[in-house]
């Protein structure tokens, strides 16, 4: 059965504006630490507490197998709803660094209800061609991630509560978009009852266990280097002595991204997913470990350079979700998907509290060698798949 023409671009543009919400305290963190005296880096924390929401929420998905027993664009509506009305409450007035934190992890938390159940619903609608649906996917993800910083950088306001405002919006209508016009796929296969050992029962899968360790290798680079993409910009701007639109080339560094997922999702018709993970993991893992060369280079070759980080470092991403999707058995797709992305995600934090510790002990520019720990890992887990 072929899915309506217009299910896809509902699903890409609802997972566009709702994950808009992940970024949205990064994007505006200059402006609300001028209301604080931290005295410690609070990019670290804010990156990380939104993390530590959403592992807490992927968890809970997980293990109640919600998302397989219940309609998951229902679920997608409610989580983009709270979500939304979480990073509002950024705006409270004399908001204190609790409150603030806080916030930032049930934004996290509810978004486990929108990335992996978005994957879940397109999983449900495409059988064949799973990896070009979810290249799409993965690239509105992306979009999203980014647009908090194109929003700063060209808001009709100087005020930074444009950013929060707008992303929260946009989240709610995403989700009600997408419980209006996304109705439950005709390869949806609901779990009849709880099943609180699927976990062990899923990690006994060979197939799914070796995709699920290439995906932890990709995810121990991808949110650190995504979080540490203004500090990279500053870090070279302060070394050559120039002015960088840092906001600005935030956005496209990130946001190439979602180029090479759909490019990614197209190659994986002819060449399978399993070969353009393995090879977009390779070139991430290589600019890894020859990132101090790139404080070295002319301004223009930087930012080349930096743009096709930022498209290697995400465009193996809808692949490994895609070679989970299709080695769990049906009726636990969306349960594979969200506990595969929990631990990932837990992963994410020793990264990026890894580099935040590191970053007023060692030069800036060997920051981004301990990221290829990573695509190392990743690597040889895929050889052997």
């Amino acid at each position: 059965m072929k899915p309506k023409f217009y299910i896809l671009p509902v699903i890409i543009l609802s997972q566009f504006f709702c994950t808009s919400l992940w970024f949205a305290g990064n994007a505006v963190i200059d402006d609300l630490a001028t209301q604080f005296d931290f005295g410690f880096n609070i990019l670290g924390y804010l990156l990380s507490f939104v993390q530590f929401g959403f592992i807490i929420g992927t968890l809970t998905f997980a293990l109640l197998t919600l998302s397989d027993r219940y309609s998951p664009s229902r679920i997608f509506m409610i989580c983009a709803l709270l979500g939304g009305l979480c990073n509002l409450s950024l705006l409270i007035p004399n908001i204190t660094v609790f409150n603030l934190l806080t916030a930032r992890f049930g934004t996290g938390f509810f978004l486990a209800g929108i990335y992996p159940v978005g994957m879940k619903i397109a999983s449900d609608y495409y059988k064949g061609g799973l990896g070009r649906a979810l290249g799409y996917l993965v690239g509105a993800l992306v979009l999203g991630t980014a647009f908090p910083h194109f929003i700063n950088e060209f808001s009709w306001s100087s005020d930074y509560t444009a950013v929060i405002v707008s992303t929260s919006f946009l989240a709610l209508f995403g989700g009600l978009s997408m419980w209006l016009l996304v109705p439950d796929g005709p390869y949806r296969r609901p779990a009849s009852k709880l099943q609180l050992g699927v976990v062990t029962q899923l990690f006994s899968i060979p197939h799914f266990k070796k995709a699920a360790f290439g995906y932890f290798g990709h995810m121990w680079e991808l949110y650190a280097f995504w979080g540490f993409v203004p500090v990279i910009l500053k870090t070279y701007a302060n070394q050559q002595g120039i002015e960088l639109q840092i906001s600005f080339w935030s956005f496209i560094v990130i946001g190439a991204g979602a180029i090479s997922c759909v490019l990614g999702g197209l190659i994986s018709l002819r060449k399978g997913s399993r070969k353009v993970a393995y090879n977009s993991l390779l070139v991430s893992g290589v600019f890894c470990l020859a990132s101090p060369l790139l404080f070295l280079l002319p301004p223009h070759a930087f930012i080349v350079i930096l743009c096709l980080w930022g498209m290697v470092v995400i465009s193996d991403s809808p692949q490994f979700s895609t070679m989970i999707a299709a080695a769990a058995p049906p009726e636990l797709r969306g349960t594979a998907l969200t506990i595969t992305n929990c631990i990932g995600f837990a992963i994410t934090i020793i990264s990026i509290q890894l580099l935040s510790f590191l970053n007023d002990k060692i030069d800036n520019t060997l920051l981004y060698l301990f990221l290829s720990i990573g695509p190392i890992i990743g690597l040889y887990k895929l050889r052997r798949l």
